[in-house]
């Protein structure tokens, strides 16, 4: 009876899958996106954050957010908080803007909200069809660079340089060669189509590090679940203060950057699945409404923007295709919460090969950018170097939304510039205005 329904709840047949094939999916993108577990406590640690309680958020959030779509859209996507937007969370918002870390989960937590109702009236799909689609692949591929840039930096491959900002790191540290190993490593798995590269990658710089004698061996390897208390409803607790106009561009940021981050991604998914039909993603609207869920639910627990992960292109590769496989992922990420004194394994040097690559998948979208047109090129690579060179996303998205209309009248194409672009315009010459005031 139980196995019946789940057929005919999730559409087993029609989809030509089976419970196996879904099972086998579900785990394999789990293993492709898990690193996901130790990279964000890593990256939110420099806002300030408790790591044990954002290792419980990370994966509590992935888990429910990864059901939801499974249960609502039936889609074989796993979700999780995003790279790119989580540093942006840390970096650009509470280390650079000096916003506690508390006040910008109210920032998420509003942002996700706002999120719900643009959904729910079907804006949020109007809204993304205005930019221009140069302009989202300069976004995804900027955020990408950036990404990169924070995984070179946290190896130390990369490090400050009074006469030029920056340079190549000393090889004599031996914690750059464990960053080295780990994206040597990584590298060639990934060439090989190795499932789980990423991860594993990660795993063996970690035991290269125990190795050679960089990393301390952690005590015991399961253990109870880290408390959520120090980051669980924080975000509801400081929604005053959301009081002023630099936190409304930083709500208004969060916004922009998951709106084209997910959207991308469910799309490409989408496309990779064979979903799409007449360039229309089928249960949009449900898809949608489960990201915009999850968002708000990982705000809660404690966490940046939750969002689709990329990663679920390997479970799609390997057969799943419906919203069981997205269950399957679920799962193994409650399991995965026991498991937290690993952390202490994956260091920032052991997590920068995965910011990395990361970098190296989102910059491909580079290739799809009309660099032959001036007016489309210059705002694009404005966006691109933007991002890592000021070190913050939404800089770069400013320097490039700012001088796109210029550039459209520029080239006489002033009835191609939409309102809503006209309109970013604005909001992003404000947005400079406040960061510099």
């Amino acid at each position: 009876m139980k196995m019946k329904f789940i057929n005919s709840y999730f559409k087993l047949a029609e989809n030509n899958t089976t419970v196996k094939t879904e099972f086998l999916a579900g785990l394999t993108t789990f293993i492709s996106m898990s690193y996901i577990l130790f990279v964000n406590p890593s990256v939110l640690g420099a806002s300030g954050m408790d790591t044990g309680a954002v290792f419980a958020a990370t994966a509590l959030a992935s888990a429910l957010g990864t059901a939801i779509m499974g249960i609502v859209a039936n889609y074989p996507i796993g979700e999780a908080p995003a790279l790119g937007i989580n540093a942006f969370f840390a970096y650009t918002v509470c280390v650079g803007m000096h916003v506690k870390w508390q006040t910008a989960l109210a920032a998420v937590f509003v942002a996700s909200f706002i999120f719900i109702l643009i959904t729910m009236f079907k804006l949020r799909e109007k809204i993304i069809d205005a930019i221009p689609a140069d302009l989202k692949f300069a976004i995804s591929s900027g955020i990408g660079l950036f990404i990169a840039f924070l995984g070179l930096q946290n190896g130390k491959l990369i490090v400050a340089n009074k006469s030029t900002l920056v340079g190549l790191g000393s090889l004599h540290d031996p914690l750059v060669w464990i960053t080295i190993f780990g994206l040597l490593v990584t590298i060639i798995l990934m060439i090989l189509n190795i499932p789980g590269a990423i991860f594993i990658g990660m795993v063996l710089a970690a035991i290269f590090g125990v190795v050679t004698g960089q990393i301390a061996l952690p005590n015991k390897i399961i253990s109870t679940v880290p408390s959520l208390a120090p980051t669980f409803g924080q975000a509801v607790f400081h929604l005053k203060d959301i009081n002023t106009l630099q936190m409304w561009v930083v709500v208004l940021t969060f916004l922009l950057v998951t709106f084209f981050d997910t959207a991308g991604t469910l799309i490409g998914l989408a496309q990779q699945a064979g979903f799409m039909k007449d360039n229309k993603m089928p249960r949009v609207g449900r898809a949608l409404a489960s990201d915009s869920s999850a968002m708000m639910v990982g705000s809660i627990l404690g966490t940046s923007p939750v969002g689709a992960f990329v990663e679920s292109s390997a479970g799609i590769a390997v057969g799943g295709r419906t919203g069981l496989t997205a269950v399957f992922v679920a799962i193994f990420f409650l399991i995965s919460m026991i498991f937290s004194p690993l952390l202490g394994l994956f260091t920032s040097q052991v997590t920068a090969p995965a910011l990395i690559i990361v970098g190296v998948l989102m910059a491909q979208n580079t290739a799809h950018i009309h660099w032959e047109k001036l007016e489309i090129a210059v705002p694009s690579f404005l966006i691109l170097l933007g991002m890592p060179l000021t070190y913050s996303i939404s800089d770069g998205l400013s320097l490039g939304l700012i001088t796109y209309p210029i550039c459209m009248i520029a080239a006489k194409r002033r009835k191609e510039i939409s309102p809503m672009m006209w309109i970013l315009f604005f909001v992003f010459l404000i947005f400079l205005w406040v960061l510099n005031y």
